[in-house]
């Protein structure tokens, strides 16, 4: 500890503690980086919950990878985690929905899907006209053999709770809702529909809750009404202690409005539901933007991008952004198998490790069966070269981002930090030899040199604690570390 002008006091890690923090990685192995700071506290994800009118789009695929790794972050933070999707199967989407592939007039979603769908239920359609009907049922063909895949299947999310809307609706809690309202006068009636006095309570208008003066399985509902009771279902009945929303950015101005009806409940607010806004996605490729209209059936899905590049590395440059910023998703660069990729880069940082540690064990002059594993840290002492104590310092900073982001939720932070610590670990690699290349008279190849064993041993013992930490951060943001590239 030093003080420095102007008024400021200085902290410096010691040697000792930073060679000490190695032996508790590997002590530590998987679990390196996993805090009490949630205390068990009961928390819900909400994301991607794409209206089922047509295939996942970017945004969508965005917002569900920063969801699933925000969730993976707070569980690792100790944190009891739900992961949700809210299905909006009710409501006019669906019947627009039902327009469309009924080809009519009122169609407003067109596209190659469109069309598959009016082939896929012709023979149906025949005996059936109604656009809420057809709707329903073409929602629920998407949802099932387009949306869901996609997640599970391509995006490799598991969700912990699938919400449908019109569940919502059929259990009679939107009608619960509006009767609340009413009893707290907090409602009128003009044009035909019934209105929420929201300006009351921060919004900058006034909503309609029923375009109707009678809800009808949720038919004549807007939007708001069923979000009000899915999350006055999740607060009172479910009763998580937090709950985060991930939407999109055309749901900006629709923030206020939840937040008014949390207000007059009184079960949330800006504190216990917080909501984040993903931003637009432009895709790029041959150095040209590739236009999307959902409308006009002309862009690219989700599932489209994903058979073009790695899950790996859209996870990772999906991620490599604050959701608050838009972002250009270079397609070229996403497939680049050099170090240009980021990910590519990560990733083969992870099999040059583990390479290091097979010849360790395979060399002329082996590792003592299982030495790998154990041994190491008795001499960390002799770890005193800048770059070895450099690396040692990213090392530590792992269990601090996860502490950051279960408090703020910038994802982005991981993929940085995996970035970080490869150059690193390549400086360390360039500035310290690991395995000396051993004479012909000794043996071919690199291992252990007995004249320096506790040296290379310490510096092994070092790859082994940032593999882990490596492997560990890639656990986070759901992308592989292989061991052989």
């Amino acid at each position: 500890i030093e003080a420095a002008a102007p008024g400021f006091i200085n902290f410096t890690l010691s040697e000792d503690f930073l060679r000490g923090q190695v032996a508790e990685i590997l002590k530590a192995k998987e679990n390196y980086g996993a805090l009490e700071i949630g205390k068990g506290g009961k928390v819900q994800v909400e994301f991607i919950s794409a209206n089922p009118t047509g295939p996942l789009t970017l945004g969508n695929g965005r917002g569900g990878f920063f969801g699933d790794v925000l969730a993976n972050v707070l569980a690792r933070a100790g944190y009891q985690v739900q992961r949700a999707y809210y299905l909006n199967d009710g409501g006019f989407q669906v019947e627009a929905l039902g327009h469309s592939v009924l080809k009519d007039e009122q169609a407003q979603y067109k596209g190659h899907y469109v069309d598959s769908l009016s082939e896929e239920l012709a023979d149906w359609l025949k005996s059936n006209k109604d656009p809420k009907i057809v709707g329903q049922k073409a929602a629920e063909y998407i949802f099932k053999n387009l949306i869901k895949p996609t997640i599970e299947d391509r995006m490799k999310i598991k969700f912990d709770a699938w919400v449908s809307e019109q569940a919502i609706h059929d259990s009679g809690l939107t009608e619960k809702i509006l009767q609340l309202f009413k009893d707290k006068e907090l409602t009128y009636e003009e044009g035909g529909a019934t209105w929420f006095d929201s300006t009351k309570f921060g919004d900058d208008k006034d909503r309609v809750l029923v375009t109707s003066l009678k809800i009808d399985r949720g038919q004549s509902a807007t939007y708001l009404l069923p979000d009000i009771a899915h999350h006055y279902k999740k607060f009172l009945e479910d009763k998580f202690d937090k709950v985060i929303d991930v939407w999109g950015a055309d749901h900006h101005g629709y923030i206020a409005r939840l937040q008014a009806a949390g207000k007059v409940l009184g079960l949330w607010d800006e504190k216990n539901l917080e909501i984040i806004i993903m931003q637009m996605v432009r895709l790029f490729s041959g150095g040209q933007e590739i236009k999307m209209s959902k409308r006009l059936g002309t862009y690219i899905t989700l599932d489209e991008l994903l058979a073009e590049i790695s899950l790996d590395a859209a996870r990772f440059f999906f991620l490599t952004r604050a959701p608050d910023t838009h972002m250009d998703f270079d397609m070229d660069l996403a497939k680049e198998q050099s170090d240009k990729n980021p990910v590519y880069y990560v990733q083969y940082a992870h099999a040059r490790i583990c390479s290091i540690l097979r010849k360790a064990s395979q060399g002329p002059l082996p590792l003592p069966e299982g030495e790998i594993k154990r041994g190491w840290e008795h001499n960390l002492s002799l770890l005193t070269h800048p770059s070895e104590l450099a690396l040692i310092k990213q090392l530590i900073r792992l269990p601090e981002i996860i502490a950051d982001t279960a408090r703020d939720y910038q994802v982005h932070r991981l993929p940085q930090y995996s970035l970080d610590l490869v150059r690193s670990f390549h400086k360390f690699y360039e500035d310290c030899r690991v395995l000396p290349t051993l004479n012909r008279a000794e043996g071919s190849g690199l291992g252990i040199d007995e004249n320096n064993k506790d040296l290379t041993d310490a510096r092994l013992a070092l790859c082994e604690a940032t593999r882990i930490v490596l492997k560990n951060t890639l656990d986070l943001m759901g992308i592989s570390a292989p061991e052989k590239m």
